[in-house]
C-alpha cells in the first residue's frame, strides 16, 4: 500500500505546517515534534520533541550558561566548515552564517508514520552557499505513547571538496530537559558498552548512547539515540556532557573531506521512551534499525509529485 493511502478519512498522523516556517509533527491531533525553520533563526531545529507524559524531553538553551543559547534543543549545525563556524551564535552586528531551509519537498501523512523531505543550504557571512543539505525525517508513534524518530540526511559541498577539521562540534547535537541531565537533575547518561556518566563515556565510540531522567513528579523519560551501521566511522564517538546533552561528534577523531562526487549520507534513530533505559529493549531497537532499508524520495506521478518509501 502506497505510504500516503490511509484506511481513515483524515490521517492518524499529520505534518502540519504553520506560521514563521514552523512545521508540526502530530498524532490524532497531539503534537510529538515541532521543526522550526525560521530565517531569523541562525539554523533549522526541532523543538519541541516531545516525550510519552507529553512534555519536552529536550530544552532549549543550557540551564547555568548564558552563552550557550545555540543549544536549540535538537539542532543542526558545525564548528568549523571552510573556517566558518555554523556552530556557536554570536551577537556581533552584521550578516552572519546561516543554515536555511531553502525549499520543502514532500510533507506525506499516513495512518502508522508521517515523513518530511526538505533542503538545506549552509551559506557563510557574504551569502555564499557552501553545502547542500538533503534531509528526511521520519516518526512513527509507538506502544505506550513513545515515539521512533528517525534522521537521514546528505551533505554536497558546493566546491569540489571541503576539508572539515577535526572538531567535537557538529554535525547534530540534542539538549534534554534540564530534570533529566546528570548535572541538574537525577538523569543518567549511559553508553551502550555499559559504562555511566561522562567521565566514562566521553569521546568514547558505542552504537547507541541513551539519557534518562525525571521528566515530573511521577516519570522517568529518556532518548536512546542510535548510530546507524552504514555510516561512516561507525561507531561514532560520542561528545556527551553530564549537564546535559550528546552529540555523535562525526569528526571528533579525525578531519574529513567532503567531496562533491561522495556526497557524505548519514542515518540516525532515536528512542523517545517511558521510564528509565532498559538496555535489552535499546539493543533490540538497534538491531531493527540496523536492518531496515534506508528512505529515498522519489517522484511519481500520482497525487503528490513525490513518495517517501525505503529501499
Amino acid at each position: 500500500m502506497p505510504p500516503d493511502i490511509t484506511a481513515n478519512r483524515v490521517p492518524k498522523i499529520q505534518i502540519i505546517p504553520k506560521l514563521d516556517g514552523y512545521v508540526s509533527f502530530e498524532s490524532k491531533g497531539r503534537e510529538l515534534l515541532g521543526w522550526n525553520t525560521s530565517l531569523y533563526s541562525p539554523r533549522p531545529f526541532f523543538y519541541p520533541l516531545i516525550g510519552p507524559s507529553g512534555k519536552s524531553i529536550t530544552r532549549m538553551g543550557h540551564p547555568a550558561a548564558a552563552d550557550h543559547s545555540h543549544h536549540r534543543s535538537f539542532w543542526w549545525g558545525h564548528n568549523n566548515i571552510a573556517g566558518i563556524n555554523f556552530w556557536e551564535e554570536t551577537k556581533n552586528i552584521g550578516n552572519k552564517p546561516q543554515i536555511r531551509q531553502d525549499q520543502w519537498l514532500h510533507f506525506q501523512d499516513g495512518d502508522s508514520e508521517a515523513s518530511m523531505a526538505v533542503q538545506l543550504g549552509w551559506y557563510d557571512s557574504h551569502n555564499v552557499k557552501l553545502i547542500q543539505q538533503d534531509l528526511i525525517v521520519l516518526i512513527k508513534p509507538i506502544l505506550n505513547n513513545e515515539l521512533w524518530l528517525e534522521i537521514q540526511t546528505r551533505f554536497t559541498p558546493i566546491p569540489v571538496e571541503l576539508k572539515i577539521p577535526k572538531t567535537n562540534f557538529g554535525f547534530l547535537g540534542l539538549r534534554v530537559a534540564k530534570t533529566i541531565s546528570a548535572r541538574f537533575g537525577n538523569g543518567i547518561l549511559s553508553s551502550s558498552t555499559g559504562e555511566i556518566t561522562e567521565k566514562n563515556i566521553f569521546a568514547k565510540p558505542a552504537k547507541w548512547m541513551d539519557y534518562s531522567g525525571a521528566i515530573d513528579d511521577k516519570n522517568d523519560e529518556g532518548v536512546t539515540w542510535f548510530d546507524h551501521p552504514l555510516n561512516p566511522r561507525y561507531p561514532v564517538s560520542w561528545h556527551v556532557r553530564d549537564d546535559g546533552w550528546m552529540s555523535p561528534a562525526f569528526c571528533l577523531r579525525d578531519e574529513y573531506l567532503l567531496e562533491k562526487t561522495k556526497p557524505l549520507e548519514l542515518r540516525y534513530g532515536l528512542h523517545i521512551h517511558a521510564e528509565k533505559l532498559n538496555p535489552e529493549n535499546a539493543n533490540k531497537q538497534f538491531d531493527s534499525f540496523a536492518g531496515s532499508g534506508k528512505l529515498v524520495l522519489e517522484k511519481t506521478q500520482g497525487t503528490y509529485p513525490f513518495v517517501i518509501k525505503r529501499v
